[in-house]
């Protein structure tokens, strides 16, 4: 009863995040959608503006950082449709076969220029809307057309200009509940292995599982904030804080990834009653600083150097486990940090060479 009380507080804490993450996107739906269709109706004269509001909103609800390339796509999309549709209704006229006929040549098309998803939908529901409304509405294409344009266009002026996210908040309220996640589960597989406590690996293990979607957020919020810096005018001056994150993304997620295999490895090592000299959950408790500080120096846009010493304390450390007493799942578990060692110091700013230079020194050392 009690493990379902909990499951179901941490869906709530994950949904409420997740609300206060996604909440901007909603704010920017709402308004572009008002302003796609007064600026189609009142100021464009179209009677119908119906495409225009649509429009927008599928630009915003666009994954995170790809509506700009969204925006293209759907005006592409929609030309593509109205040409083929309206050339092979002037060479078959319109009917059911027809219809079929127009859409597979259109979506065909869409395929050929090598067209995504969003390109190729709108390709081929426009060429629908050809095929079947010609003989009603002949005048459709100008005013389709028009509303693509309208509303890609007031689409990315709401989140680039109007009302763009600010990108270290969306960054780090993403990031904060992600890395104190990673940090957190060090400490407790420490904890875990100081107290030859199987039970607790393994819940560890699950809860790192569970995590992984956490650490997905951080990419995809790291790709629009990332959009946000290099195109609207009003937070170019956040350029600079963002490359700190968005170089170490890649780095945390592989560092992530890489400890749940070492966890899994830990608990290996308890089941079979291997040996546990101190300096091995020592290292993964200074793994686990070594996160929250890398975190404060992404925050506040310094150089993580702390960080960078701490990680290396940790690789001592593994490296003074190894020659003492120690198993064979022991030695795998070492061999796993200096690896996740590795991507954090390449989280932090470090070159590939020279990662694996200090890790291997630091191993060595005495």
């Amino acid at each position: 009863m009690r493990d379902a009380v909990d499951r179901v507080r941490d869906a709530g804490r994950s949904s409420r995040r997740r609300l206060g993450t996604y909440f901007i996107v909603a704010v920017q739906a709402g308004l572009a959608a008002t302003l796609a269709w007064t600026v189609a109706r009142e100021v464009l004269g179209n009677p119908d503006p119906t495409f225009a509001p649509a429009a927008a909103v599928s630009v915003i609800a666009a994954s995170l950082g790809n509506r700009t390339r969204r925006t293209v796509e759907l005006v592409v999309g929609v030309v593509l449709g109205i040409v083929v549709g309206d050339l092979l209704v002037h060479l078959f006229g319109t009917g059911p076969w027809q219809t079929g006929v127009i859409v597979f040549l259109a979506v065909s098309a869409a395929v050929l220029v090598r067209g995504t998803g969003a390109l190729v939908t709108q390709a081929g529901g426009t060429a629908v809307l050809v095929a079947t409304l010609t003989p009603v509405s002949p005048d459709l294409e100008l005013p389709r057309t028009l509303n693509a344009l309208v509303g890609g266009a007031v689409g990315l002026l709401v989140v680039l200009v109007i009302a763009p996210l600010n990108p270290l908040r969306a960054v780090r309220r993403v990031a904060d509940p992600a890395l104190d996640t990673f940090a957190s589960q060090m400490t407790a597989s420490a904890e875990a292995l100081a107290h030859a406590d199987v039970r607790a690996a393994d819940e560890v293990l699950a809860r790192m599982r569970a995590a992984e979607t956490e650490l997905d957020r951080i990419d995809e919020m790291v790709g629009a904030a990332d959009e946000v810096v290099r195109f609207s005018p009003v937070r170019w001056r956040r350029r600079r804080a963002l490359a700190a994150y968005r170089h170490g993304a890649e780095h945390l997620d592989r560092a992530f990834r890489n400890s749940r295999g070492m966890v899994r490895r830990i608990g290996t090592a308890l089941r079979d009653r291997e040996p546990v000299p101190p300096h091995l959950p020592a290292a993964l408790e200074h793994f686990s600083e070594a996160i929250r500080l890398l975190h404060r120096a992404f925050l506040a846009a310094e150089e993580p150097a702390a960080a960078r010493e701490r990680v290396l304390r940790a690789v001592r450390d593994a490296g003074e486990a190894c020659r003492q007493e120690i198993g064979f799942s022991g030695t795998i578990v070492v061999s796993q940090l200096r690896t996740v060692a590795n991507d954090l110091l390449r989280a932090t700013g470090v070159p590939a060479d020279e990662a694996r230079r200090q890790v291997r020194r630091a191993a060595a050392a005495r």
